[in-house]
This record gives structure tokens, C-alpha cells and sequence, in this order.
């Protein structure tokens, strides 16, 4: 420990000792280190409440543990070093740590040193958070009147606070959020879901139409906008929906206020991107009337930046819309103008405008491709690797915000898959398949795209069982319309070209509906 360090704790000591011998309670205890202590070494919130309790940080990971093993959830990976990371405020805790550090202080996500509700939505002063413990008789009534919603207790009239509608949108997301971490099979994307969703976007709407946070807030707020792009690959679209919809709630009510311009134009990119991100979700869980909402959000947010790559970006991820649900032309139209935004700037949206503008030509034309159509597919495809090659490092590892070279070799194989050229389309996706380790959903796509190419080729045997694999793999909250929509197309091939009756067939559509007629 450094000499800091030690008068630090040594200060907290003291006045934990004089706390203890006065009857004050462990959170007035923390508030005082945090007052005394922060001038002098930067104390945090989060760090004092340790501090007031004289415990170290393995005894916290310890009872964050514990109380995992208690709600049967795997074992967290949070250790010494993300903790220490909380408290010198360099990382910001995710919901569901935050959930359980409130649970081991007693406290709220104020009292923590963060803004905005706990996803559990009760008080953890109250006791009944720990199993076991019985409410005082001041409480009993309050308590007996909530639900259980997991494991957790939520109040069922949470809506009867301030801004009712938003917090019970809030509420909403947080309940699913929970059903969802406690594993309920029987959660989806219901209309309540999609009326807070709604609701949330909405009201993002009116505050940019008509609207001081500390920058230090924002670097969290931007930080956690990075993490949730890096987890678009790997965590189920719901689950990562409520998480991000929660975050854009945040930022909105920030922004109900104006704010200084620099702030301002951070909060504006930061609900840009958000939003977009939220339209990408609606696509994969399949609801394309949101996802389009959300991203004349984005793109409402976006021009209050006059970023002309971020704006390109929003544009280009809209374009995706219109292309999975059928309209090929009008997302040809987008993606020219997300190429227009971009101009000569170096961006992500240079490269994908013109995939999603090679894979619109491919479906325009059809499977009987003209010479001049596969010509002009391939020359987009060839704009978009040289932009790819122009991009900057960071953009071409971000999944979510930049472009990646998976995704290039994807959606290149896909364009070769819809013009006929399987010889080209199998080696390009059999390359993409190999870079791809986490992203489930478009693993799927490439699989289903490679038993096209055999359907193509003749060999239907073929095509059913690279069919029946890549929909083996989907557990029940990745078939959503996103995917159903793809395969299904394929068991339409398969019909059409004649083998709708063959044995493998009915193993095809029991993957593809399950419990339905095979």
C-alpha cells in the first residue's frame, strides 16, 4: 500500500471508530470519509462505503459471490482488479453488479457515486432484499405488497412516482432485464416491451426537439455506449435492449436541460448511437416498424452533431431495414445516401453503404443475373474494401459502430450467394465463417447463405444438412423473424426446385418450427 493509501485508510479508520462509538449508521459513516476524504486523495462514493465498513476489497467479491450463489447464478467474474477499477472511477459497474453491490452496502445507486434507479427498482435499505430477514413493523406492509419478480422484489405500483410514464417504461425493461437474468424461458418481446420501448424513443424525440451533466458522467455514459457495442455479438438481443434502452433513458433525461455546447454535441452523439444501436437490436429480434423508429431517432440525434460520418453510419445501419424486409430498392436509395453523407471522410459507412448497396443490386436482379449487374455488384464491393483498407484501427475491430473485416467477407459472400457465383460465395463465407466466434446470429446467415450455394450447385442433400446444423445451433431467443425469415426462404427454394418431399425435409422444418407440422 502506498503512503496515500495508508493515511487514506487510516483516516477512514478513525472515523469509522468515532461512528461506530455515536450510533451512526454504516451509510452516514461512508458519507462522512467521502466528505473528508476526497479533497485530500479523491475518495470515491463507492470506495468510502468499503471504507466505512473496514472491510478490504476480497471480502466485497466475496459477498458479491455469495449472493450470486444464492440467486443460483453462475459465478461472477468480478474481481479484485474491477472492483479496485469502481472505485477509482475508471469503470462504471454494469446493471447487474451494480444490483448486487447496492445489495452488499444497503444503499442506492446514488449513495454508489451513479445516477438513475437500481434495475431491481426497489429500496436495498429495506430489508427482504436478503432472504431471511424479516421487515420491522413499519415496513411489513409496504413489503407484503410487493411481487416477486425472480428473485427479486419489485413494486408493482412503481408508475406512481414522478414522470410516471417514463418510470414505468423504465420498470418494464428492468423486469424483463431481470426475467432474463434469472433465465424465464417464457420472456419476450411482448407489447408491454415494445410500448417502453416506444416510449423511450419517443420521449428521446420530444427532448431533442425541444431541449448540467459533469463531464466525468459522460466519459461513464460514452464508455458503457463502446460496451454495449462490444456485446452486440454476444449477448442475446432482448437482454442487451433493455441494457441499452435503460442507458438512453439516462442520457435523455440529461438532456432535458441544455446544456454547454461541447457536453451538449457529446449527449447528442451518445443518444445517436444509442438509438442506432437500438434500431440494429429491433432487426435482429425482428420488428421492423421499431427499428426504423429508432433510427429516425438516431438520425435526429445525429444531425444535432453535424458529424457527417456518424450521421453516414446511422443512414447506412437504416438502410439494413429495408433490405431484410423486402424493399431492395429503397435500401439501393439509402445506402447512395449514406455514401453521399460520408463524402471523402474515412468512416465506417464507406465501407458498408456500398455492400448494402451491392447486396440491394444482387436482389434486385434476381437469381437470373445480367453481366452488367454482377459487374456493377462487384465494383461496390470493391469501393468497400479499399474504404475498409482507408478505415482507422479502432473502427475496424468495432462490430457495432465501425466495420469489421468479418462482416466485410460476410456480406461479400452473401452478394456472390444472391448473383449465382457460388464458386466465389462458398470460399469468401467459408472465410467468414472462420472469423466468426461469437456472433450467433450471423453465423446463422453464413450458414444458411452456404446451403444456398449447394441448393445452387444441385446438391440439395447438401443444402438441408448445412440447413438443419445452422439451426440446430439457435437456442429459443435467437429464432426470432430475423432468422426464421432467411431459412424459411430456403425451404421455399428447396420446394420450388422440386425436393419438397424429400426425407430431410421434415427434420428442415422441425428446426425451423418447432412443435409444428413437420
Amino acid at each position: 500500500m502506498s503512503g496515500r493509501q495508508h493515511r487514506e485508510t487510516e483516516i477512514a479508520r478513525r472515523i469509522r471508530a468515532k461512528g461506530l462509538a455515536a450510533g451512526r449508521s454504516s451509510a452516514q459513516t461512508a458519507d462522512e470519509i467521502y466528505e473528508t476524504c476526497n479533497p485530500q486523495f479523491g475518495t470515491t462514493k463507492i470506495k468510502a462505503h468499503r471504507l466505512s465498513y473496514g472491510i478490504a476489497l476480497a471480502d466485497v467479491i466475496e459477498q458479491v459471490r455469495a449472493l450470486f450463489e444464492r440467486d443460483e447464478k453462475p459465478v461472477p467474474g468480478i474481481g479484485e482488479t474491477l472492483l479496485s477499477a469502481y472505485e477509482s472511477g475508471l469503470k462504471r459497474p454494469g446493471p447487474e453488479y451494480l444490483h448486487y453491490l447496492c445489495t452488499v452496502y444497503r444503499v442506492e445507486p446514488g449513495a454508489l457515486g451513479y445516477d438513475g434507479p437500481c434495475i431491481c427498482g426497489h429500496g436495498h435499505r429495506m430489508p427482504g432484499v436478503v432472504r431471511g430477514e424479516l421487515p420491522p413493523a413499519d415496513h411489513r406492509a409496504s413489503s407484503l405488497s410487493m411481487s416477486m419478480r425472480g428473485d427479486l422484489l419489485i413494486p408493482p405500483n412503481a408508475n406512481s412516482m414522478p414522470n410516471e410514464e417514463s418510470d414505468e417504461d423504465e420498470n418494464i425493461l428492468r423486469r424483463t432485464l431481470l426475467q432474463l437474468l434469472a433465465n424465464n424461458p417464457k420472456t419476450q418481446l411482448d407489447g408491454p416491451v415494445l410500448g417502453a420501448a416506444e416510449g423511450v424513443r419517443r420521449r428521446m424525440d420530444e427532448t431533442l426537439v425541444t431541449a448540467t451533466v459533469s463531464p466525468a458522467m459522460l466519459d461513464q455514459w460514452e464508455e458503457a455506449t463502446l460496451s454495449f457495442g462490444r456485446q452486440y455479438t454476444s449477448t442475446p438481443p432482448l437482454r442487451l435492449l433493455c441494457d441499452v434502452l435503460l442507458e438512453l433513458s439516462a442520457v435523455r433525461n440529461a438532456m432535458t436541460k441544455r446544456q454547454p455546447v461541447d457536453l451538449q454535441e457529446r449527449l447528442c452523439r451518445m443518444a445517436a448511437q444509442l438509438s442506432g444501436l437500438s434500431g440494429m437490436i429491433m432487426i435482429n429480434l425482428g420488428d421492423h416498424r421499431q427499428a426504423r423508429s429508432f433510427f429516425r431517432t438516431g438520425r435526429l440525434a445525429a444531425d444535432e452533431t453535424g458529424d457527417r460520418a456518424l450521421r453516414a453510419w446511422v443512414t447506412a445501419r437504416e438502410a439494413l431495414v429495408p433490405l431484410y424486409y423486402g424493399d431492395a430498392r429503397e435500401a439501393l436509395n439509402l445506402a447512395k445516401k449514406s455514401r453521399d453523407l460520408a463524402g471523402q471522410t474515412p468512416c465506417a459507412a464507406q465501407a458498408m453503404a456500398p455492400v448494402v448497396e451491392a447486396r440491394a443490386l444482387a436482389m434486385l436482379s434476381g437469381s437470373d443475373s445480367k453481366k452488367e449487374v454482377v459487374d456493377q455488384a462487384k465494383r461496390a464491393l470493391a469501393r468497400a474494401r479499399s474504404a475498409f483498407s482507408h478505415m482507422k484501427t479502432q473502427e475496424q475491430h468495432d462490430v457495432a459502430f465501425g466495420y469489421t473485416e468479418k462482416q466485410l467477407y460476410f456480406y461479400q459472400g452473401d452478394v456472390l450467394t444472391k448473383l449465382g457465383q457460388t464458386l466465389e460465395a462458398d470460399v469468401v463465407l467459408e472465410q467468414a465463417l472462420d472469423k466468426y466466434s461469437d456472433h450467433i446470429l450471423d453465423q446463422t446467415l453464413i450458414r444458411l447463405d452456404r446451403a444456398h450455394c449447394r441448393l445452387i450447385d444441385g446438391d440439395p442433400e447438401e443444402a438441408l444438412k448445412l440447413g438443419i446444423a445452422a439451426l440446430e445451433q439457435l437456442t429459443p431467443e435467437y429464432k426470432t423473424d430475423f432468422i426464421i425469415r432467411p431459412a424459411t426462404e430456403l425451404e421455399r427454394a428447396l420446394v420450388k426446385a422440386g425436393h419438397g418431399d424429400r426425407p430431410e425435409m421434415a427434420a428442415y422444418r422441425q428446426q425451423l418450427r418447432p412443435g409444428g407440422d413437420a
